[in-house]
């Protein structure tokens, strides 16, 4: 086994030794590596790099601006309004996520959608050029309580 194969765990190790400050990170390239993705997602960012599947998915990406390569893209935008750090970025996602847990009973994956990040990624993913917008309406979002988020994504849903 490769250490560095394209399908390895470990690169996920090589990307972040050659992580920079979010507003040091350009294009974010995209990789593939399902060992990290959960059944259901297409890609996360990872310190500057967006992680897919497959690699249709990655070359996709690479090859211009999708919905998905947005939505990710904003991450990048959210992370650089949060100090320009990767770190302070992932520790906040995490607290927000393990902050809606509870409302795990209320509806599927909702630490996940109830997520500051994710809101306004997913509510902004299909309009182009806001990814190089100064992505901070998740702030506005992680003021609310995760049942507020929650009854507001219910009433979005239903409105569409």
């Amino acid at each position: 086994m490769r250490l560095w194969r394209r399908d390895n765990p470990l690169i996920l190790i090589r990307l972040l030794w050659r992580a920079h400050r979010p507003s040091h990170t350009g294009s974010m390239q995209a990789v593939k590596n399902n060992f990290w993705l959960r059944r259901g997602y297409a890609a996360l960012t990872f310190f500057g790099y967006v992680v897919t599947a497959t690699q249709a998915e990655a070359d996709a990406m690479n090859s211009g601006m999708t919905a998905m390569k947005r939505h990710e893209t904003i991450h990048l935008q959210q992370a650089r309004s949060t100090n320009d750090s990767w770190l302070r970025f992932y520790l906040l996602y995490i607290w927000y996520y393990v902050r809606a847990l509870p409302q795990n009973r209320r509806m599927k994956n909702a630490a996940y959608w109830l997520n500051p990040f994710e809101m306004e990624a997913y509510g902004h993913m299909e309009e182009c050029g806001y990814e190089q917008n100064e992505a901070s309406e998740w702030r506005k979002y992680a003021r609310m309580s995760p049942k507020e988020r929650l009854m507001l994504l219910k009433k979005q849903k239903n409105s569409t």
